[in-house]
């Protein structure tokens, strides 16, 4: 598996549970949840590219 993909899919995952958590219990900076959801699945989509 690709670092660069694992990464992407980690920060999806904890993105996804920090958003969750911020809808149970609102917290300060919980939109940085959707910051990182994006960003997550941007690097999880260009990683898998093969390269030119």
């Amino acid at each position: 598996m690709n670092r660069t993909f694992a990464a992407g899919v980690a920060l999806t995952a904890v993105s996804v549970l920090g958003y969750v958590v911020g809808v149970l219990a609102p917290y300060p900076g919980r939109a940085f949840a959707l910051s990182g959801l994006m960003v997550g699945i941007t690097v999880a989509a260009i990683s898998t590219g093969e390269g030119a």
